[in-house]
């Protein structure tokens, strides 16, 4: 959930570089989120456009519109490109292929154009132990 979190507070930072697992988790977090109020808008009624739509799941999918871009150019910059590849995926069928397989690469090593590595920063992952004092 602290992923989750992460990309949050990054809403509308297009710069710098996400790792896998931000990206990873966001989107496992993003997913559990919309299936369960599309649940709640089947249970309760809250169906549009003659009941295929539910309007807590389209009211939820709008306001992570941003956050989901962003997180997801971010994980481009990771693997070393651009945030414009983002468009591929409106190519019908090998877009969304290429897009999962840039998503699922590793992270290029060291510092690149848009930033330091953020694996090499072991204080940057909201997962890290804390650390101890004597």
């Amino acid at each position: 959930m602290n992923w989750f979190q992460l990309a949050l507070k990054k809403y509308a930072v297009f710069s710098g570089r996400s790792q896998r697992s931000e990206y990873w988790y966001f989107v496992l977090f993003y997913l559990l989120i919309y299936i369960g109020l599309s649940i709640v808008d089947g249970v309760i009624g809250a169906k549009v456009a003659n009941g295929t739509v539910g309007l807590l799941s389209t009211l939820f999918s709008l306001a992570m519109l941003v956050p989901s871009l962003s997180v997801t150019v971010r994980r481009l910059h990771d693997t070393g490109r651009s945030g414009w590849w983002l468009l591929v995926a409106f190519v019908p069928l090998v877009g969304g292929i290429v897009l999962l397989v840039f998503m699922v690469q590793d992270s290029q090593a060291g510092a690149n154009e848009h930033g330091p590595n953020p694996k090499d920063n072991a204080q940057h992952t909201p997962l890290a132990p804390a650390a101890r004092t004597l």
